[in-house]
């Protein structure tokens, strides 16, 4: 083998490390606050319908990202590359703007946890949105700087290791929260009293599941890296599962140990709280080592994957040739970008009335937007038949129920979100296209073709009223 064929496989990453990176970047912040997340809206019944829609509509985009890897093998990135390839440039560039935005808002998310895990024993940390957590917050986001800035491997395998180790303490929980199982506590909470009918109380957490699931599409993002193309496909589905039955199983179990109400009135990681009141004070101390180590790893596969997107855009021309330097793998403007959006995102939390909640609510609903066009992607390959030459009937079936089913769900999703995370998205879209411009006049290019020009101006009018809106106190963060 020659020197370049060593230090070209020398990068690539197995089945075990994609898998361990899907994981990885969902079982985070999410899963520890769910308890109070699903208490809060809704009752067993809601959650189960819940748990079933999520999953059953997960699962259908998790099969996209399967499909479309083996179907568009050349495209690095999925869910950027995707939405470029099937609806244009500037639809592409949303989709890669909004997803790495959307990873960098999610980052913070886990800061503001780990803040407010430690709060309990330092009030001066509060729930995570005082100056001193914010302080030592922004310390650590330029520390994971540091070492992602280290190199890739060395990053992919230490998240392979934190992974293992933080599925232990959730699964620990699920066990003793069986053994602390009070029925009839559990058959009080099933109706959901008080929270409306049982559509209303399932859209209200539906959000809450897009976080939580927020990563599915992770081996995608990172397929540039995969040993073998088929790897990313058999990551997506095995780290998929495996999550689900693990998220379902957290919040069910939690309606047996306490009343709904007090269950929703725990203040973040509420996981802690239910243990606590299951075996004592030891569990919320179990539970909480447990949180620092499970989103201090989905914070390090997050790192990696916003600047992924970054990067990998740039390299096609779509970004600013800035963020397409890399040093041993590592691409370290788009790393710097992506740290330094997290640190402004951060502060933001400060002037926030709930921080962890306007963090998690924001990351779910400006991914809704990559996700839906990835899906409607795969419709559209479906329709044209592009890719699909001698395939069997039964396949040419089975991809177009499970397109559509997907690109129903994240319609659903952006109806459940509401409209207000999506002007507040807007918000963040409009100054964002500044790099689209720069990335054309690099090139010497014309900025806008006309229906660039017109979907530019729909996106401008919508961040205009997102800003008068929170204004006027019509949109609260």
């Amino acid at each position: 083998m020659t020197d370049e064929a060593t230090r070209t496989t020398g990068t690539k990453v197995t089945l075990v490390t994609l898998t361990a990176m899907v994981v990885g970047s969902m079982v985070g912040a999410g899963v520890f606050s769910l308890p109070a997340r699903f208490a809060g809206e809704t009752g067993v019944a809601g959650a189960l319908v819940a748990w079933v829609i999520a999953g059953a509509g997960m699962y259908t985009l998790a099969l996209v990202f399967q499909r479309l890897a083996m179907r568009r093998p050349d495209l690095d990135a999925g869910v950027y590359a995707y939405a470029k390839a099937g609806f244009g440039e500037y639809t592409g560039f949303f989709s890669a703007a909004g997803y790495w935005a959307s990873a960098c808002v999610g980052n913070v998310t886990y800061w503001v946890l780990i803040m407010s895990t430690l709060g309990q024993w330092v009030p001066a940390l509060g729930e995570g949105d005082t100056v001193l957590a914010i302080a030592l917050s922004s310390v650590g986001l330029w520390a994971f700087f540091l070492l992602v800035r280290r190199g890739v491997k060395e990053a992919a395998a230490i998240n392979r290791v934190v992974t293992v180790a933080k599925v232990i303490p959730i699964l620990v929980f699920v066990l003793l929260a069986i053994f602390a199982f009070d029925p009839q506590v559990f058959a009080a909470n099933w109706g959901g009293e008080g929270y409306g009918s049982l559509f209303d109380q399932v859209r209200a957490t539906m959000l809450v599941t897009v976080f939580v699931f927020l990563g599915v599409e992770g081996a995608s993002v990172y397929s540039r890296h995969a040993r073998r193309r088929e790897d990313v496909g058999r990551a997506t589905i095995l780290g998929f599962v495996s999550v689900l039955c693990v998220f379902a199983s957290v919040t069910i179990v939690s309606y047996g140990i306490l009343p709904v109400g007090e269950i929703a009135a725990l203040r973040q990681p509420s996981m802690a709280g239910v243990l606590e009141a299951a075996v004592g004070s030891w569990g919320a101390v179990f539970v909480s080592v447990g949180l620092i180590v499970s989103v201090l790893g989905a914070y390090l596969a997050w790192t990696l994957m916003a600047a992924e997107v970054m990067y990998v855009a740039a390299k096609d021309r779509d970004m600013p040739r800035f963020l397409a330097r890399s040093d041993d793998d590592v691409p370290v403007n788009a790393l710097l970008l992506s740290t330094a959006l997290s640190q402004v995102v951060l502060v933001v939390t400060y002037f926030s009335a709930d921080a962890f909640d306007f963090a998690l609510d924001l990351t779910a609903s400006m991914t809704l937007i990559p996700f839906l066009l990835a899906a409607a992607y795969a419709v559209k390959l479906r329709a044209t038949r592009e890719t699909y030459d001698g395939a069997s009937p039964g396949t040419l079936r089975g991809d177009l129920v499970v397109a559509v089913l997907a690109t129903v769900y994240t319609v659903f999703l952006v109806f459940a979100a509401g409209w207000e995370f999506l002007l507040v998205s807007l918000i963040f879209y409009a100054p964002a296209t500044v790099l689209f411009a720069m990335t054309r006049r690099e090139q010497g290019r014309r900025v806008f073709t006309p229906v660039e020009l017109t979907l530019f101006a729909v996106v401008a009018a919508g961040a205009v009223i997102g800003v008068v809106a929170l204004a006027a106190g019509w949109i609260e963060l």
